[in-house]
């Protein structure tokens, strides 16, 4: 399929090279950034399947010295740090190459800006200005390549790794973190199965969605949560439905980009809730956002309605209200074949109120359009729990 339309070079946020086929330029790609022995991270699955020997194969043989790394889990732990940052400095590398959905691209960040500070990962929590903490002349450069289309860690400054022993999910922040370049090769999804390919989509959904409910004044952002949205309602369910349309695949790994860019305007209580619960139930981030995204709108709703009766406009929804656009999210969620509560996935009411409580102090919480009180992330959760709409 000609899809040259497609093709194109952006330098917002970043360095990102979008099309078909582009990954094949990787190594030349490493070269202009003087990368020349990067680290490859990626996870176990995609480490054993047949595109990343490929990936491998073709930078070797363009003369990059690339060895692989992958010992690391769904959700990234500070373990899986200091495991990849050893690889790294013990074949001395000088590059990373972030190869992946999300955990791996925040793991592959998490390296390159360990691989030679003294201080530890948690040091370089989202906090305050810990970020300054980072001597940044030892922080590495990283090209990301991404193969799902949800997290858009790609075009992040923040990686988001799990803290076992706390049991919470920790933002590692600092500028320095943005990668150098992406590629946004649709390609790379072909063989994302469909639960993965609307998990994913919906957790660029829910990224574009908070994003453009945020308070903070930034038209910037807003404008291209828009956008995303709108490519996301066009073209995730053709994407999971018929896996090898490229082209409604380009339209999500897009869309999943531009929600991630959007998201400096903030989050909110859909990520501050998956967050938490991702930590105590290791559940997929995207699934959980998919879930929880109606019952925190709801929530939301004395803040938001005159912007989604906007947004439904934009996105050409037949009634330019607030309940017909909580009735299509709730549709697409059915069409995608995705459940309806978080009970359907096993998670119980035992921890109601640690669920709250973690939510109500998740850095997120602090963009959403209410500033909801332990209790309320409480009630919020429970809805979800027992699809009380």
């Amino acid at each position: 399929m000609k899809l040259d339309h497609l093709k194109a070079d952006w330098n917002y946020p970043t360095n990102i090279k979008q099309g078909i086929g582009r990954v094949t330029e990787l190594p030349e790609l490493c070269k202009n950034i003087e990368m020349k022995k990067p680290l490859l991270i990626t996870d176990p699955y995609l480490a054993q399947q047949p595109m990343v020997s490929k990936i491998l194969t073709h930078c070797r043989e363009q003369g990059l010295n690339c060895d692989i790394f992958s010992k690391i889990v769904s959700n990234p732990t500070e373990q899986n740090i200091i495991d990849g940052v050893m690889a790294f400095n013990n074949s001395n590398h000088d590059g990373v190459i972030a190869l992946g959905g999300g955990s791996a691209i925040d793991a592959a960040k998490s390296v390159a800006l360990m691989a030679g500070q003294t201080l530890p990962l948690w040091s370089f929590e989202d906090k305050e200005d810990n970020w300054s903490r980072v001597n940044t002349s030892e922080m590495v450069s990283v090209i990301a390549v991404p193969t799902t289309s949800g997290t858009g860690s790609e075009v992040g400054r923040v990686a988001v790794i799990t803290d076992v022993e706390a049991k919470i999910k920790r933002l590692i922040y600092h500028p320095n973190m943005l990668p150098k370049v992406v590629i946004l090769d649709p390609e790379l999804t072909l063989d994302l199965p469909a639960h993965l390919t609307a998990a994913t989509g919906m957790d660029a959904f829910s990224h574009a969605l908070e994003a453009y409910c945020a308070p903070s004044y930034h038209p910037m952002a807003q404008g291209i949560a828009l956008e995303a949205i709108r490519l996301i309602k066009d073209n995730l369910l053709k994407a999971t439905l018929n896996g090898q349309n490229l082209e409604a695949r380009a339209h999500v790994m897009v869309a999943s980009t531009m929600g991630a860019t959007a998201f400096q305007r903030g989050l909110g209580g859909m990520h501050a809730l998956a967050h938490s619960l991702g930590a105590l139930y290791n559940c997929h981030h995207g699934l959980l956002n998919a879930i929880l995204m109606p019952y925190v709108l709801k929530a939301n709703r004395s803040e938001i309605e005159g912007r989604i009766r906007r947004l439904t406009r934009y996105i050409g929804l037949k009634d330019a209200c607030f309940d017909s656009f909580i009735a299509w999210v709730i549709n697409l969620r059915h069409e995608l074949n995705m459940p309806h509560t978080l009970s359907d996935i096993d998670i119980t009411v035992k921890d109601a109120s640690l669920i709250g409580e973690m939510a109500f102090k998740d850095p997120c919480a602090g963009s959403n359009p209410i500033q909801f009180s332990k209790n309320q992330y409480t009630d919020i959760f429970m809805n979800a729990l027992n699809g009380e709409i």
